[in-house]
């Protein structure tokens, strides 16, 4: 087989590595694009992060300066009903509508009040001082609390504790909101359903063995929820109650999620409702 010359050779081998220089130079060129397009896209995302975390801040400041005026707003009208009543001269009719107009005017500014705490409570920092609690006997209280007015709405309130001591490591105020919430939930709806339905509300712990967790049950005999409900029972905002904020629900979840835990529940249309709420189990 006959040779090339050595020129030749030499002369492919510095084209070849030509060729390899030609190529890594332009893998360098396209990994270094890459790397700062997604340096820009990082940047991008931690301006947006720290864009929002601004927003939220002043957001929570802002409903905290609206909350003062609020309350200077609410007991003014409250010394304007008072002060209506006992004007002298005044026709009765007219004094009646002039009271109720400050009652109204009083109403509102405590459901703005209220608005503003959910959202706070939602938005702000949530600060928990958790400790060693026996959810048998947080249940227990909670129920003893809740009963007279179970009662004054006819429902039924049942009570079912774990046979054995259910410890868990919770804020046990933040985490009675929580169940509080579900129970007032529980109520209304079951307030709004037809006089023939049963109303029972039970609050039931136990363990479950499978995942080390304890459980508190909020079971209701309501009218249950439909599909598009219940996808959207933990969006902020969204509500079914008349004069509801839409933010309990989240925020009890929030806790709860704070807490190690999580919220979830069943429902069906006719039926009821069964909120859960899982804890970690203490030893």
């Amino acid at each position: 087989m006959a040779m090339e010359p050595w020129g030749t050779t030499l002369t492919n081998v510095i084209a070849g590595f030509g060729a390899g220089l030609l190529v890594a130079a332009g893998a360098g060129w396209w990994a270094t694009r890459v790397l700062t397009r997604r340096a820009r896209q990082a940047e991008g995302r931690a301006r947006a992060a720290e864009h929002l975390a601004e927003i939220g801040a002043m957001t929570g400041g802002l409903a905290h300066e609206i909350k003062n005026p609020l309350s200077t707003i609410g007991m003014n009208a409250q010394l304007l009903a008072e002060a209506t009543e006992e004007l002298p001269n005044v026709d009765e009719q007219q004094r009646g509508r002039l009271v109720r107009r400050a009652g109204t005017l009083k109403r509102e500014v405590e459901r703005l009040g209220d608005i503003l705490s959910d959202f706070l409570d939602f938005a702000g920092e949530l600060r928990l001082a958790p400790t060693r609690v026996d959810l048998n006997r947080l249940v227990e209280e909670l129920g003893d609390f809740f009963l007279p007015q179970a009662e004054s709405k006819g429902v039924r309130l049942r009570v079912e504790l774990a046979t054995d001591p259910a410890w868990v490591n919770v804020d046990a105020p933040r985490l009675k909101q929580s169940l509080l919430n579900l129970m007032l939930n529980a109520t209304q709806a079951m307030a709004d359903a037809p006089a023939s339905t049963p109303r029972e509300l039970m609050l039931r712990v136990r363990h479950n063995t499978r995942d080390g967790r304890v459980e508190v049950h909020v079971t209701d005999t309501g009218p249950g929820m439909d599909d598009e409900t219940a996808e959207r029972v933990f969006h902020p905002y969204f509500t079914t109650k008349a004069g509801g904020t839409g933010l309990g629900l989240p925020t009890s979840r929030r806790i709860v999620q704070a807490s190690g835990g999580d919220m979830s529940f069943t429902s069906e249309l006719g039926r009821g409702t069964d909120f859960v709420i899982a804890l970690p189990a203490l030893e």
